[in-house]
């Protein structure tokens, strides 16, 4: 959950420094994403809401725009859009980032994105009915939804520490499978895949694990060793080539996990629908 990312999302723009567990949900997250559009043959995407809880925000779609695609991003706060597009043109990628104030309108004619999607985003809609006919006007062909592992050990230690805050910032209905499938099947779209990603070898704490263990009266299991940082942007930079193998080192675990045990240790779930129009055709 890493409910402190509400508070201190800004810095990220300063110190890029994600630590392994973003650096490596980001490589499987990017993996997905250029399997889908390989797939449906995808050349325009949408992403919305941009906000997550990883890190650096607006750069979920980056991969996806140095492979050609045409990108666009809708976010609800304008200094966040003003620092992700400084981001972007750091790397000299097109985007085009619009504004919403709650995610009820689009400013988008319909079907505009073969693809629209979003990562652990979905809480800060403020009406999920209404956001997600609004998200499946403006797109064509594949909508990819991805929400925290409610059932996770991760998920449900975050959520005893930071309860209250929970309540207070985010709208847990709205990460619930049942009412994304039952909203998303009232618009006329079908499921067609769905998966827990992002289950790599240690659990979703949602914070340095030195903060996590001293939680719990542990710190005597850290290791002093110097931090060193670790950000993708090396990678989108032309920096750190290696990146992506460095992440998928860990991959064997997601690889091969039974699904049993992928129920409470994967980080994140994954719901891919496409409209129903195109079955019966």
């Amino acid at each position: 959950m890493a409910i402190p990312i509400l508070k201190n999302w800004e810095r990220y723009f300063t110190n890029n420094d994600e630590g392994l567990g973003s650096s490596y949900e980001r490589i499987v997250l990017n993996n997905k994403l250029e399997s889908i559009c390989k797939h449906f043959n995808i050349s325009s995407v949408l992403e919305t809401p941009s906000f997550g809880f990883t890190g650096l925000s607006g750069i979920n779609s980056i991969a996806l725009a140095k492979n050609g695609k045409n990108i666009t991003i809708v976010d609800n706060d304008e200094k966040r859009i003003e620092l992700i597009s400084k981001t972007w043109k750091k790397l000299s990628l097109p985007v085009k980032i619009e504004y919403s104030n709650k995610f009820s309108s689009l400013p988008f004619i319909n079907n505009s994105f073969d693809l629209s999607w979003n990562f652990s985003a979905l809480w800060f809609v403020d009406d999920l009915s209404i956001f997600l006919k609004e998200l499946t006007r403006v797109t064509s062909q594949v909508i990819l939804l991805s929400v925290p592992n409610r059932s996770g050990i991760g998920y449900i230690s975050q959520k005893i520490l930071g309860y209250k805050e929970l309540k207070k910032y985010l709208k847990e209905e709205n990460i619930l499978p049942k009412n994304i499938k039952k909203e998303m099947k009232n618009n006329g779209w079908l499921l067609i895949d769905s998966n827990y990603i992002d289950c790599p070898p240690w659990p979703d704490i949602g914070m340095p694990k030195e903060k996590f263990l001293k939680i719990f009266g542990l710190s005597c299991l850290i290791k002093k060793k110097e931090h060193k940082p670790m950000t993708i942007m090396d990678y989108y930079g032309d920096k750190d080539p290696d990146f992506p193998e460095k992440m998928m080192s860990h991959f064997w675990f997601e690889k091969k996990a039974p699904k049993l045990i992928k129920t409470f240790w994967a980080h994140h779930r994954y719901f891919l629908f496409i409209p129903e129009k195109r079955i019966r055709k």
